[in-house]
């Protein structure tokens, strides 16, 4: 019987479940609704009856899951702590043991950010890559760091909120502070950026389409995103001497848009090192953090495993 891992992504709006091999093959995936507003018990059970039924389909034996999930969560101890709006019950849940005591192998969780970029750098736009900066533009702008080739979450978990670094302008951040770079590179920031100019409110999904129409305020509001990013990547290649980012996420589809004025910018500024910036754009998609998550459990698995 074929040896399988499994990965969640457990979002909003939407769940998806890959079924890897032990390299990370995607073998099948699956997307479903997420019960967000029914509870943790809830959202666990129907990834769970995902799992199940990828499994049966393809005769496999599973030998882990990994989870990733939107808002905090304590790694170590396989629970959520903080969510958004967008879940009802699920802060405060133990999703690895619940998965454990449904399935009986391993599991892990981790933030979605951080699956993220660890699926990149396993399979990934910067596979094999040991120091990395991910950053995901979604309605916020998320950021996480891999250092020496382990997840870098320092003291308080919040290294890599690169969306909430200020200095990108004078808009109010929905954490509630000034200038941060959510306000100009987030979906939500996009779509205010472009009320602000043109006095039209529009989806950042249709700011891009009208810049590639030629609206000039549109393509401003882009070309100010990616200066932005620039200046992230900037930032961070003289702090920490990190010159290798990947950048995935809604609002990193309209590459075309924001890929000139990254490249503008940091041809300006270019770090002290001298060294090159490079900023890749996700190879995964919708695939990321479902293969990081699954990458997490199987480091977890071959730990266990006698040499």
């Amino acid at each position: 019987m074929t040896r399988v891992i499994a990965g969640v992504d457990v979002g909003g709006t939407n769940t998806k479940v890959v079924l890897t091999t032990p390299d990370l093959k995607v073998v099948d995936r699956v997307d479903l609704p997420t019960p967000a507003h029914a509870g943790g018990a809830a959202i666990v059970t129907a990834a769970v009856g995902a799992v199940t039924g990828l499994l049966v389909r393809h005769r496999a034996s599973l030998t882990g899951v990994g989870v990733g999930a939107a808002g905090v969560v304590d790694a170590a101890t396989g629970t959520v702590l903080v969510t958004g709006n967008s879940f009802t019950g699920w802060a405060g849940y133990g999703v690895t043991r619940a998965v454990n005591d449904a399935l009986g192998v391993p599991a892990t969780l981790d933030n979605d950010v951080n699956a993220f970029l660890l699926g990149e750098i396993a399979t990934g736009a910067v596979a094999g890559e040991s120091d990395v900066l991910g950053m995901t533009l979604g309605t916020g702008v998320g950021g996480a760091f891999v250092l020496g080739g382990r997840l870098f979450a320092g003291p308080r978990g919040a290294a890599g909120e690169i969306g909430h670094v200020p200095g990108f302008g004078d808009a109010l951040c929905t954490c509630g502070q000034i200038g941060h770079l959510e306000t100009i590179a987030g979906a939500r920031g996009i779509a205010d950026r472009y009320a602000e100019r043109s006095g039209r409110r529009l989806s950042a999904r249709d700011v891009a389409v009208a810049a590639r129409a030629g609206d000039t305020d549109a393509a401003a509001v882009f070309q100010a995103a990616g200066w932005g990013l620039a200046r992230a990547a900037l930032l961070t290649a003289g702090i920490l001497d990190v010159t290798t980012i990947v950048i995935g996420g809604g609002i990193a589809r309209s590459w075309d848009l924001l890929e000139p004025a990254i490249t503008a910018a940091i041809a300006a500024e270019p770090p002290v090192s001298g060294a090159t910036i490079r900023l890749a754009q996700s190879t995964l998609g919708s695939d990321a953090v479902a293969l990081g998550a699954a990458s997490q459990v199987r480091a977890l698995v071959l730990e266990a495993e006698p040499a």
